[in-house]
């Protein structure tokens, strides 16, 4: 099977995902929770599909838990335009409640970014009252050690997110990595592959080295490997994507997959639709096309 057949294939079944999720359809290729299917794979997935909201960043929080339920995913990772760092403990807890009766699994929250000793704790206390599981952050490198501190006392993950070319403190995965290996296994990375692959650096490798710490990922594409490259539909870029997954299910990773669509802003459904259509079109491929 030659590379132009095989993403030919993977299209044909995106198409048809795509056009399932905008219909709210069953999840034609896993259950109602999001999980991907399984029967067809020679590996086990043992990740789950979810939302980074910063793709519908210009919406409001009831538009955005309606949109997620109707592209077929079930966990969420809130940016602060839905739920607010400064609001109370109340006002976090009634979000959180909401997005539970709307029927998804509040696991996250971010980018969150912590520039002194006061945002840290804010930024825990938030996780604390949302019930959240993984905070996805940015904390400036002299803060380590009171997130470290913090992650211990809490029992909270952080994920450090890179954020590419232009990032100065956290690039590239390895540039936090170097940071942090030394910390507590709960102190991580949220992989960005769609940054990482602008840095030069391939996401799969990435994904192999730092597996010991991977604790959240953001799935996208995107059109060129340099810091020029910008936001496209999962599946029309220059990342590798079947690759990475399959490196994902190789190195047991049980973490969140969330799409972060950064296009499209005003207008995303359609492109996020496909882009979640691809990835479980590629998921649920036979074996006879991935071998593990």
């Amino acid at each position: 099977m030659t590379e132009k057949q095989t993403r030919r294939e993977f299209i044909q079944i995106a198409s048809t995902a795509t056009a399932a999720l905008l219909a709210g359809t069953p999840d034609i290729f896993g259950a109602a929770d999001g999980k991907p299917a399984q029967s067809k794979l020679t590996g086990k997935i043992q990740f789950d599909l979810g939302l980074a909201s910063y793709t519908l960043r210009n919406f409001k929080l009831d538009q955005v838990l309606a949109m997620t339920r109707r592209v077929g995913l079930k966990y969420i990772a809130l940016k602060s335009v839905h739920l607010p760092l400064e609001s109370t403990k109340a006002e976090i807890e009634a979000v959180a409640a909401k997005v539970k009766d709307a029927g998804l699994e509040l696991y996250g929250g971010g980018v969150i970014y912590m520039k002194n000793e006061a945002e840290v704790n804010q930024a825990f206390d938030y996780a604390k009252a949302a019930g959240i599981k993984v905070i996805i952050g940015a904390p400036q490198p002299e803060l380590l050690a009171l997130v470290n501190k913090k992650v211990q006392q809490y029992d909270i993950k952080l994920a450090i997110h890179n954020h590419g070319p232009g990032d100065k403190t956290y690039p590239t995965p390895a540039s936090a990595y170097e940071k942090i290996k030394d910390l507590d296994k709960r102190v991580g990375l949220c992989d960005d592959i769609g940054h990482t692959q602008r840095s030069g650096v391939d996401p799969s490798e990435s994904a192999i080295e730092f597996a010991d710490r991977l604790l959240d990922v953001h799935i996208k594409d995107v059109s060129q490997a340099t810091a020029k490259g910008q936001g496209v539909e999962v599946g029309r870029g220059v990342i590798d994507i079947p690759r990475y997954l399959r490196t994902l299910i190789k190195v047991g990773y049980t973490g969140v997959v969330a799409f972060e669509y950064e296009k499209d802003a005003d207008d995303p459904l359609a492109g996020l639709a496909e882009s979640i259509g691809y990835v479980k079109g590629v998921l649920a491929s036979t074996s006879a096309v991935f071998k593990f």
